[in-house]
């Protein structure tokens, strides 16, 4: 290798725009594989000098006590004769000469120096598009292949998916087109750009290049809702208060959106005032109609708003389209009607309170009618703890209009004692076991028959 080879490379520096450094690594790395491959595995060292374009080959091989691997071991005998400081575990460098290399070792360096170049170009035209996502790129047009468009973009291919064209655009062999990096991905052909003419941000970088003041960042865009080919909606705020953010992106006489208008082939732009009020959003959302009042529920994210008569067509668009690129927009949920609508609505929304509230009167009235109807049930006293109960010496009337009936209902009452919780039947309360004790008294005698005990409490002694 000499001067010439060095100046060779310097064309394909400036051709492909290569730096002369990795060239020189890549052709040093390809005639290491092209060696190996001829000679066998071998620990080798190849070095081109960058200032006379020579080529220098060294052979590394480790020293050891018994040589197993000779491509990658050597003595220590032979090691003392290419210095003489060599001992035990050192790696010592033998310079090979260049006529090693044959014709077919040549060949096959030519083959492997040829790949990693091309290798190389592509790592530095992916490194080069890949700083270009989300920006605007030009090309041309080459043609259709499956309905993706491919662009030439020069030192890369770009692609166009069918999903990301404009449904009114159509391009012929030859034309200039502008489009979105939207991803840059690698091919056994190269690096593959995808392009995109359908996505926001495409009327974003649009608006960008039009308009200086969303460039230096005094006009900010909020949001932006496409469907593309059709109609976009774009939500624009202002950082500075002497700064129109629509005037200034409509520009004079509407030039600065005709242009990007053009660049759509004709896709209708409303430009709108961003409001961090979402009534006042919601109704700068549906220009160009106009909105005489919203209304927003909260828990269903929905905004009912009303409109003109006149109007109501032009809010909703055409199959929608201004009222689904509103809630796209605003992110609330656009229930728009007319006034006359609206007044019925109104008047439908008043009736139908109205009949609740009688339904509910009448389900009122309905439930005190049937609780007066329920039987009343006299609450009996409960006794104090440690109460004595008075004891009856003799039989006493009993009036049966102050007394439950259902008390005489309990069979085989037994005694309770002057404390009334002791023993009482089965299923009975003592409490109100001891409460009819005290009602009915105690027994006089022991010669009361059974039918009179059961409807009297017995007495202290009583059996």
């Amino acid at each position: 290798m000499n001067t010439d080879f060095l100046s060779a490379l310097k064309q394909i520096e400036r051709e492909r725009n290569i730096p002369m450094d990795m060239l020189l690594k890549a052709i040093e790395d390809a005639l290491v594989a092209a060696y190996k491959r001829n000679f066998g595995e071998q620990n080798v060292i190849i070095e081109i000098d960058r200032a006379s374009g020579e080529l220098h080959i060294w052979q590394r091989k480790l020293v050891v006590p018994e040589v197993e691997e000779p491509g990658l071991e050597m003595s220590l005998e032979e090691a003392l004769e290419f210095s003489p400081e060599a001992d035990i575990g050192m790696e010592i460098d033998m310079e090979v000469p260049n006529d090693t290399f044959g014709r077919i070792a040549a060949q096959t360096a030519k083959q492997v120096i040829v790949q990693r170049i091309r290798e190389a170009e592509r790592e530095i035209v992916y490194g080069e598009y890949i700083k270009r996502e989300g920006e605007l790129i030009s090309g041309t047009v080459q043609r259709y292949e499956r309905r993706d468009l491919l662009v030439d973009l020069g030192r890369a291919e770009g692609v166009i998916p069918p999903n990301e064209q404009a449904h009114n655009e159509w391009f012929r062999q030859g034309d200039r087109v502008r489009a979105y990096v939207m991803e840059v991905k690698t091919s056994q052909r190269g690096p593959q750009v995808v392009l995109s003419r359908a996505q926001p941000g495409f009327l974003v970088e649009l608006f960008k290049m039009e308009v200086p003041e969303i460039r230096h960042g005094i006009i900010q865009v909020k949001a932006v809702v496409r469907e593309a080919g059709f109609r976009s909606k774009i939500a624009v705020k202002s950082l500075d208060s002497a700064v129109d953010p629509v005037g200034a992106c409509v520009g004079p006489k509407g030039s600065r959106v005709q242009a990007v208008v053009d660049e759509l082939r004709g896709e209708k732009i409303d430009v709108i005032p961003w409001s961090d009020d979402p009534i006042t959003l919601v109704a700068n959302s549906l220009q160009p109609a106009r909105v005489l009042r919203v209304t927003l529920y909260e828990e269903e994210r929905l905004a009912l708003v009303v409109v003109p008569d006149s109007q109501l067509s032009l809010a909703i668009g055409k199959e929608g389209q201004n009222a689904r690129l509103a809630a796209r927009l605003t992110g609330w949920k656009i229930d728009i009607k007319s006034e006359s609508q609206a007044r019925d609505f109104v008047e439908q929304e008043a009736k139908i309170r109205e009949a609740r509230e009688k339904q509910r009167a009448v389900q009122a009235a309905k439930e005190a009618a049937e609780a007066a109807s329920r039987p009343k049930v006299e609450a009996v006293a409960k006794p104090v703890v440690n109460v004595v109960a008075p004891v009856v010496e003799e039989e006493e009337e009993i009036d049966m209009t102050t007394v439950n009936p259902d008390y005489f209902e309990i069979n085989d009452l037994q005694e309770v004692d002057e404390e009334g919780y002791d023993s009482a039947p089965a299923g009975v309360d003592p409490k109100e076991a001891f409460s009819v004790a005290n009602v009915l008294g105690k027994s006089a005698g022991d010669d009361q028959d059974d039918s009179t005990a059961k409807k009297r409490g017995r007495g202290r002694g009583d059996d």
